[in-house]
């Protein structure tokens, strides 16, 4: 198919939260064409996107799941994103807002793959999270439908969750507490993709009823799975940092976070990812995280 976007579109910002670089063989651009392996309610599938000088995005798909990832390309591209009221209370993000103006909050239409990398990612260093990520994909999902390349993978479902046993969890450096989690949640799977029909502080509520789902997790989901421009991943390593040097000049937690961010309700999400349009990082300085490896336990 072919899907002419009626506003500017920018494929690495819109798509960028889907991915961790080599470390994500379910999603990851590969000479000029951007690949998504995943799970949807008709099954495993595989998108293919272009994106022309002409502005077209060309889409193809494969897999059962093929239907379902090829009527989901526009709201993925952020066409059911509505910006409408949000206003920029500081320059930095007036500038990126301006300067960037294909950014927008694109989504997946489901909950499971982006919960499953949102768990693996509690309390750990990026690095570690990203390894297990990949070797659960690895092992545990399942090669993706099409042509696409050889790398990639499609996630593991929810049955292939609840069949992986501990030493393999082990061996994938995932801690007791986050895979009870995964296996809490692959149980029950189809009431939470319901979240995304709830949508906003209901949606990211009804996920928080699975135990080892907490704010934190359930806002990481809530970006990918419908865009929600108000969830802010409170309980972040460096989203504090981010926002406190950037707009304060100075170290924040997460309660002074909320202060400054307030004006940006329900838009905090935006703002948050605007400061990342413009190249806001948290400084670098002080000792490196410890990485733990959980496999030498």
């Amino acid at each position: 198919m072919e899907w002419r976007p009626g506003f500017p579109v920018d494929l690495a910002q819109v798509l960028g939260p889907l991915s961790r670089g080599r470390g994500s063989l379910n999603f990851r651009r590969d000479r000029g064409v951007w690949w998504l392996a995943a799970n949807t309610p008709g099954g495993k599938g595989t998108l293919a996107l272009l994106h022309r000088p002409d502005g077209v995005v060309e889409a193809e798909a494969w897999g059962e799941g093929a239907d379902f990832l090829l009527a989901g390309v526009p709201a993925l591209l952020g066409a059911d994103d509505d910006d409408t009221g949000f206003v920029a209370h500081h320059d930095v993000i007036a500038a990126a807002r301006r300067d960037t103006p294909g950014l927008r909050l694109g989504s997946t239409g489901r909950v499971w793959d982006a919960l499953v990398l949102a768990i693996l990612e509690q309390k750990v260093s990026g690095k570690e999270a990203i390894r297990s990520w990949a070797e659960l994909c690895r092992w545990f999902g399942t090669r993706a439908p099409g042509p696409g390349p050889d790398f990639l993978r499609v996630p593991p479902d929810p049955v292939a969750i609840r069949s992986i046993v501990d030493w393999n969890w082990h061996k994938i450096g995932v801690d007791v507490k986050r895979r009870s989690a995964l296996i809490e949640a692959a149980r029950v799977a189809p009431r939470l993709e319901e979240a995304v029909q709830l949508r906003g502080v209901e949606g990211r509520a009804w996920l928080r009823t699975v135990r080892g789902i907490g704010v934190w997790t359930a806002a990481e989901i809530a970006q990918r799975a419908w865009g929600d421009p108000d969830a802010v991943s409170f309980g972040d390593y460096n989203i504090p940092a981010v926002v406190g040097y950037t707009l304060l000049g100075r170290e924040i937690d997460d309660e002074e976070m909320a202060q400054v961010l307030a004006p940006y309700v329900p838009q905090r999400q935006r703002a948050i990812r605007y400061l990342g349009a413009a190249g806001a990082r948290r400084p670098r300085f002080g000792p490196r995280i410890e990485l733990r490896d959980y496999r030498a336990m």
